[in-house]
């Protein structure tokens, strides 16, 4: 027992050590930004404009040079409390530091210079919502016990999909519903090979992917490029202005001037909440996730519940793929989804499969999006291709920071046999 004792000690010390040493890291390369800011500010507009109406709200100004330091201390002062005693949520502290750390160099970024920061988060609000709703589509479908890591191809077929019907219906809700009947076409694919015919899911996720990208490529060069009438369904869907609300400072542009379809996530996150957590199907899916088969035994119906999940994620993932269609870009490029389904499936790890913080975790990815363009305009020295890696990294340090913390449903990615 002594031994074990030991044992546990040193590695508990190791990873305090090697804590401390990275926030020691961070705090010296926040200070080292600070080198030859001397008399520099930065200053971050928070006033919008919508059309011909501004939404006045007072530029938050900071003197780059001691805001830097003062951020390279907190981290300071936080890796030698972490070395003599230890955090009790490491983790959290971790999260914490990335977060000074990227405002550090968000204010580096801005010296001498000025940011719409309020632009910015409305930026990332916008590209976190085909994130958030992979990550919706991930829930649905894992919570029941199907892995759907096809979901990428879904969101593909669903944008090509969608720019098709609203071209030729000239109807934007029609190529909406478009997209959306695409995903579900290709997640009823996915459930009749994993739950009726068992087949490993991630091979059929990765077989999903596979032919919605040669598919989606070829009818696009070969159909649909070269006949305008189905390549161009009009102007992205303008933002709908929620009255009274959207003339709030900061908030109103952010939260209350969006696409309709970002309310609609909105809902459908508050409705996953409720139906996962306060409803009887609610309950039947997660113990179809997690026991199928003492499900099976109280007479629920695991297969059903499996194809019907698998088919909302499809939906979901079709929803997704239509707002970068038709929502967001107006058109369709090949490869257009760039990996934001398995950012999405990265932000459901995040969240624990849970809608709210899956959300949360969308937020981040898109506000690392945002910032690296943000900063790719401002021409702040950093190459602009290191800068489009900052939503890539983020993934690979929350994941790393929260993976020890989450538990996948018990029964996710195992084919039930009666």
């Amino acid at each position: 027992m002594a031994n074990i004792a030991i044992t546990h000690t040193n590695v508990r010390s190791w990873k305090n050590l090697a804590v401390a040493i990275f926030l020691f890291i961070e705090a010296a390369f926040v200070i080292f930004l600070s080198i030859g800011t001397e008399g520099l500010i930065s200053t971050f507009v928070l006033t919008s404009k919508r059309g011909g109406e501004s939404i006045t709200a007072p530029d938050l100004v900071l003197p780059t040079f001691i805001t830097l330091v003062v951020i390279g201390s907190l981290v300071g002062v936080a890796g030698i409390w972490q070395l003599v005693k230890g955090f009790k949520k490491a983790n959290t502290i971790l999260i914490t530091t990335v977060g000074l750390v990227v405002l550090a160099f968000l204010i580096w970024g801005t010296r001498g210079q000025s940011l719409n920061l309020t632009g910015m988060l409305i930026s990332s609000i916008v590209r976190a919502t085909p994130i958030a709703l992979a990550a919706l589509s991930g829930i649905y479908s894992e919570r029941s016990g199907v892995v759907n890591i096809g979901i990428e191809g879904m969101m593909l077929t669903g944008a090509l999909a969608s720019v098709v019907f609203a071209s030729v219906s000239d109807s934007m809700l029609v190529g909406i519903l478009g997209g959306m009947l695409f995903g579900m076409l290709l997640g009823w694919l996915h459930g009749v090979l994993c739950i009726k015919y068992r087949v490993n899911q991630i091979i059929s996720g990765t077989g999903i992917i596979i032919l919605s990208l040669g598919l989606t490529s070829y009818l696009f060069r070969a159909v649909i490029d070269p006949n305008p009438a189905l390549s161009y369904p009009g102007p992205a869907i303008p933002a709908w202005p929620i009255p009274v609300l959207w003339k709030i400072p900061v908030i109103g542009p952010v939260l209350f001037n969006q696409s309709p379809i970002i309310y609609a996530l909105f809902i459908i996150i508050i409705v996953t909440q409720i139906l996962f957590y306060k409803t009887r199907w609610g309950l039947r899916i997660r113990s179809v996730g997690e026991h199928p088969r003492a499900a099976d035994t109280l007479g629920i119906n695991v297969f059903r519940i499996r194809y019907i999940c698998v088919l909302i994620s499809g939906a979901l993932a079709g929803l997704s793929g239509a707002y970068m269609g038709i929502g967001v870009a107006g058109r369709f490029n090949e490869g257009m989804t760039a990996g934001k389904g398995f950012l999405g499936l990265a932000a459901m790890i995040f969240g624990n499969w849970n809608p709210g913080t899956a959300y949360l975790g969308s937020l981040i990815f898109g506000f690392f999006d945002s910032w690296q363009e943000k900063l790719a305009i401002m021409q702040v020295g950093v190459p602009g291709e290191l800068l489009a890696m900052a939503p890539y990294i983020a993934t690979m340090i929350v994941l790393s920071g929260f993976m020890g913390r989450v538990r996948m449903p018990a029964a996710d990615g195992t084919p039930y046999e009666k």
